[in-house]
């Protein structure tokens, strides 16, 4: 199968002859070195710019919890991808690495303080960026969200990055439930980098290499314009062992790491109009291609098919997906003291879906021949917005400070589409052959649509110092959303600086998030395997399921119900205190409860004569699948936790300098209540739980580690530096749909991450480790794992790939 277009071949070679290029140009330069960074991961002094609209307040004087984390602190993890390098440092940021999930692994999500992916609103310079096409349909962490892909974002046009630890709906509008992570752009004409860094695992596998480079342009003496340019491959891992019924086969399964190509370039740029007003530009497009493995078939298995596979399959699917973004905006400040800014946001991700090494059993056996190669469907996801955003900073008579009044006003739209696979990808006949691509069917003409919706909103917020010592804000912000209606959000925040170096802060507020369009039309029959004990009451084995939108015949005879927002409500209370100028600590607790939570229904089987029958007789037949899933709002959470940092820079003069982080979270989920049953369920067998144990203890409460600790500490001296970060992840559970005996508890695990750095002129030179010491997590138990192809969780917070040994070279200007 021919996966690559001319433009992804041309791609290293383009990225190469940029590299030498942006490295004569650099050699030109004065090649005196720059003076050795003190950059620390906390720019206390650092201007923020998220959760405030105020041009003056630092991440040290911040009403709400906020964390700064610099570009030389992301790439100190040692990793190429931006998710995982925040999850190195922000303890309540979660990054998972499912597999076995169909292409879950190809937009893996991101947590933060244990909730739904989507929960979280992701921007760029300020402006929402969009979300990937994926709907993640399995028994993953993250399940049933439309989650923002961050490492779309190369690592190399990254500034710094804030991430508000609070919620923010009043501030920015949907999503902003758990917190907001803003990637800020690095800018200017000035400074470049070219980076190449490769490295695989210890086992042996997972081979991978990256090359990058950010540089900048000047645009005469009135702007500017930086291009960052990201090229890699990764070869696929696995940790799949013997099937324990067929040992003679050997390792016939994949389980791991999915297979990696990527191409990205992003581009930001800056033009002075006039003194006061300057247009502004950032935009990116990648390209990322993998290969995940399914289920393997082997000749004993109901799927087998000798005449073609007489050893078994084992299906691979592909899925290439295409980012593409664009913001373009004026800003200004009139000689009255005004900053406005007016911006237009454009944003997708395209993802087309493949199969290979594959059958449709249902077209063989129909036409006597099937393809072995099939083109499954595509997804489309897009937004676009216009925004103003004005501000001034009034004196008033009655206040020692100036209040900092801001408003303004968002059209957001969104589109969601699906198109459907080619005919022999979703075929299924009428002989009760299993029918579809085998591992990935493809997407059908009935599951094939097209949706759209608009919003508009208006904001205002009030920040000031109502004394040199206390500090507030208010903020209140209003939707319309032409699917399901208003909205009305509000936050109050506020600190009181006992002395210079002590703080108490608080904050309070309500927020939304509207449910997606994925989420309300998504159609799609998946391929799985059920372990014992799961929803579909039938014995261990790979099934199919569907997922069915809400307003679908079968879902609605099933029970299911409109979508309506998710409502949310905040708290927060910390103190900040820097009793050394070494020193800073910070402790925050919070609380956030959330009403009416979309979440994807069990499976509900429907392979039982009483269902088919109920179903048949309303019009529902001949079905392909052993159960069906929709999105509900069934379920009420509540979260409760507590955020620890605290940094120390020790300063030995000649024999160099120590810089030490100890940060925590302690967090935990629980779902507080769950709406009844439909009426509909209960009367066709008791079984039929819209709402499984799985979900309710597991996937949206304690399937998640409630604890995880990083100790940080990075040595200068002289040219050299040494990075060492211990994490610990606490123990979590893993929850059986149905049968309290088959749920596992896994144990705490501590992941030793080591680097080595050595400066010469503008080269860095770098060796390093992540999990040096090898760990894995617990084994499944038997019941569990597959008949042991599949040893480890899909939960592990930190994977099950072991040790991995890169090296790096950078050269700076």
């Amino acid at each position: 199968m021919n996966k690559n277009s001319v433009g992804l071949k041309a791609a290293p070679s383009l990225l190469a002859v940029a590299l030498l290029s942006i490295l004569s140009q650099a050699s030109a330069q004065d090649a005196t070195p720059p003076p050795p960074s003190a950059d620390n991961a906390k720019k206390l002094g650092t201007v923020i710019v998220t959760g405030t609209r105020a041009d003056n307040r630092t991440e040290s004087s911040s009403l709400t919890p906020i964390d700064v984390v610099s570009a030389q602190t992301l790439k100190q993890t040692g990793t190429t991808e931006l998710t995982t390098a925040l999850a190195r440092i922000i303890p309540s940021l979660t990054f998972p690495r499912p597999s076995a999930a169909d292409t879950a692994d190809s937009q893996r999500p991101a947590q933060l303080r244990g909730l739904s992916p989507d929960q979280v609103l992701v921007l760029v310079d300020g402006k929402r960026w969009h979300p990937g096409a994926i709907l993640l349909t399995n028994g993953v962490l993250g399940r049933g969200s439309q989650a923002v892909d961050l490492n779309t974002i190369p690592l190399g046009a990254v500034d710094h990055i804030e991430v508000l630890r609070d919620g923010a709906s009043a501030q920015y509008g949907s999503d902003a439930i758990a917190g907001v992570i803003n990637v800020v752009l690095k800018k200017g004409a000035q400074g470049g980098e070219v980076d190449l860094t490769g490295g695989q695992y210890s086992a042996g596998d997972g081979r991978q290499w990256q090359g990058s480079a950010n540089f900048g342009i000047p645009l005469s003496d009135k702007g500017w314009i930086r291009f960052t340019l990201q090229d890699g491959n990764q070869d696929y891992t696995n940790r799949a062992e013997p099937n324990r019924t067929l040992p003679a086969q050997g390792t016939t399964q994949r389980y791991g790491d999915p297979a990696v190509q990527d191409h990205n370039l992003f581009l930001n740029s800056q033009f002075d109009l006039t003194p006061n007003v300057q247009l502004y530009a950032f935009g990116h497009y990648s390209e990322r291609n993998t290969t995940s493995p399914a289920f393997f078939r082997s000749n004993v298995s109901s799927n087998s098919v000798p005449s073609l596979y007489p050893n078994g399959y084992l299906p691979l699917e592909h899925a290439d997906s295409t980012d593409r973004s664009l913001v373009l905006g004026i800003r200004g400040k009139t000689e009255g003291g005004w900053r406005w800014d007016v911006s237009g946001n454009y944003g997708g991700n395209r993802v087309s879906y493949a199969t290979e090494d594959s059958v449709n059993r249902a077209f063989l056996h129909d036409f006597g021949y099937s393809p072995t190669e099939f083109h499954d469907g595509i997804l489309n996801a897009a937004q676009q917005s216009f925004d103003v955003d004005i501000a001034k900073e009034l004196s008033t008579s009655f206040l020692p400070n100036p209040v900092t009044l801001a408003f303004g006003a968002e059209y957001l739209r969104q589109t969601y589409q699906i198109d459907a696979g080619d005919l022999t990808s979703w075929y299924t006949g009428t002989s009760g052959v299993s029918g579809g691509a085998q591992g990935f069917g493809g997407y059908q003409p009935t599951d094939a649509g097209s949706y759209s919706r608009h919003d508009v909103a208006e904001y205002v917020s009030l920040e000031s110092n109502l004394t040199d010592r206390f500090g507030a804000s208010a903020s209140l912000r209003h939707e319309d959303y032409s699917d399901f209606g208003n909205t009305t959000s509000g936050a109050l925040a506020g600190r009181f600086d006992f002395t210079d170096r002590f703080a108490l802060r608080g904050s309070a507020s309500t927020g939304f998030r509207a449910p997606s369009l994925a989420q309300q039309h998504y159609s799609y029959t998946s391929s799985l395997y059920y372990g014992a004990g799961n929803s579909l009451q039938l014995p261990p084995g790979i099934y199919n399921t569907g997922l069915v939108p809400v307003n679908s015949a079968i879902g609605t005879l099933l029970g299911a119900q409109p979508l309506e927002p998710e409502k949310s409500r905040n708290y927060t209370l910390g103190a900040v205190w820097n009793p050394l100028d070494a020193l800073n600590l910070s402790l925050d607790v919070y609380q956030i409860t959330i009403d009416n939570r979309i979440t994807l229904s069990s499976n509900l089987a429907t392979t039982s004569p009483a269902v088919q029958a109920y179903l048949a007789a309303n019009g529902v037949a001949n079905l392909n699948y052993s159960g069906i899933a929709y999105f509900t709002n069934a379920v009420d959470t509540r979260t409760r936790g507590v955020d620890l940092v605290a940094s120390y820079l020790s300063d030995f003069g000649s024999a160099g300098s120590l810089q030490s982080t100890l940060s925590y979270n302690y967090n935990k989920n629980k779902v507080t209540d769950i709406k009844a049953n439909p009426a509909v369920l209960d009367q066709l067998g008791v079984n039929l739980k819209r709402i499984d144990r799985r979900d309710q203890y597991g996937l949206l409460a304690d399937t998640t580690p409630r604890s995880k600790l990083i100790l940080n500490e990075v040595y200068n001296l002289s040219r050299w530096s040494f990075n060492g970060t211990l994490t610990r992840y606490g123990s979590f559970v893993s929850y059986n749909s149905t049968t309290a005996t088959l749920d596992q508890t896994f144990g705490a695990k501590w992941i030793l991450d080591l680097a080595v750095n050595y400066n010469l002129d503008r080269w860095t030179f770098t060796v390093g480790g992540d999990n040096v010491l090898n760990t894995y997590p617990d084994k499944v138990i038997h019941a569990n794992d597959n008949n042991g192809t599949m040893p480890y969780s899909v939960f592990s917070p930190f994977g099950f790939n072991g040790a991995y040994v890169y090296g790096k070279v950078a050269y700076r200007w």
